[in-house]
C-alpha cells in the first residue's frame, strides 16, 4: 500500500482515510486479513499505537474485525461497505461543487462540462497522460 502523510492534519485520520480507500477499491477485498499493525505501522511509517488508533476506529466503524487466530479481517458486511464507497462518494462531489463555484462555473457550466468531458480509463497512470 502506497501511504501518502502530510503534516496538518492528524496522522490517525489520514490512516483511517487512506485504509478506508483500500478497503472500498478492493486492495483489502471483503473478508481478507490485512497486516498486523506493527507491519502496517512500518509500511506508512508511523508509531504503532498511532496505526492501532486507527484500526480501533476502523473497527468501530464495522469496516474490520477482530479475530483471535487471524488478527483484523476485512468485514465481509457488503452493506457497510457500499455505504462507505456512497459516503467517500459524496465527499468528493460535494469538494468538486465548492472547488467549481469558486472557479465562478453555474451548475449548468459545471454538468455541460461534465457531460463532454470522457471517464478517464480504468487503471490509468499520470505517465499514460
Amino acid at each position: 500500500m502506497n501511504w501518502n502523510i502530510t503534516a496538518g492534519r492528524p496522522v490517525y485520520v489520514q490512516l483511517i482515510e487512506q485504509l478506508e480507500l483500500a478497503i472500498v477499491t478492493g486492495e483489502y477485498p471483503l473478508g481478507s486479513r490485512i497486516p498486523a499493525v506493527r507491519e502496517l505501522a512500518a509500511e506508512a511509517g508511523v508509531n504503532p499505537n498511532t496505526m492501532q488508533r486507527a484500526l480501533q476506529e476502523l473497527e468501530a466503524r464495522g469496516l474490520l474485525q477482530a479475530r483471535r487466530t487471524a488478527g483484523r479481517v476485512v468485514s465481509a458486511d457488503e452493506h457497510t461497505l457500499q455505504a462507505l464507497r456512497a459516503r467517500r462518494a459524496d465527499v468528493c462531489v460535494s469538494d468538486f461543487l465548492a472547488q467549481m463555484r469558486q472557479l465562478g462555473y453555474t451548475r449548468e457550466e459545471t454538468l455541460a462540462l461534465l457531460q463532454k468531458t470522457e471517464f478517464p480509463p480504468e487503471h490509468s497512470t499520470k505517465e499514460e497522460s
